[in-house]
């Protein structure tokens, strides 16, 4: 797992502006990537909505809030116009970023073990990690990542 101090895990993903983005476009500025599993399920989307309605806040505290799936850009553009995002959401398809990030492993579900996407937030600034949270609530993330910048 990372910690606070460790290098953060570049990366180059398709986002939901249209563009590729990596770390390094987030220079100078608190970068919240956040690493949920689908788009449109019910914890997905009321973490999506405690961020977005946080949003002026983080911004305020000049941090950039980005959440990373392993959705299309479709699925996410969809996502995003039905939930009023006013965010950056990456497409990580083949889920690599997620597992550079140790975002990503085995997880249960009634009974029933696979791997997926482990939600996940990280704090970054300037390619360093300043804060990291495995296996966060969707309903506390927001305002605890909050407290935190």
């Amino acid at each position: 797992m990372l910690k606070i101090g460790d290098v953060a895990p570049d990366f180059q993903l398709p986002g939901s502006d249209g563009n590729v983005h990596s770390i390094r476009d987030f220079s100078g500025k608190s970068l919240v990537l956040y690493f949920y599993p689908k788009d449109m399920t019910s914890g997905c989307t009321l973490q999506a909505k405690g961020y977005t309605e946080l949003y002026s806040q983080f911004a305020a505290k000049d941090a950039i809030v980005v959440g990373i799936s392993p959705d299309s850009l479709v699925r996410h553009e969809k996502f995003r116009q039905k939930e009023g995002i006013p965010f950056l959401l990456l497409s990580d398809s083949d889920s690599k970023v997620a597992k550079a990030y140790h975002a990503f492993g085995k997880k249960k579900l009634y009974g029933h073990e696979y791997e997926a996407v482990i939600r996940s937030t990280f704090v970054i600034r300037d390619g360093v990690i300043i804060y990291a949270e495995y296996g966060v609530k969707p309903k506390d993330d927001p305002k605890n990542i909050l407290e935190k910048i």
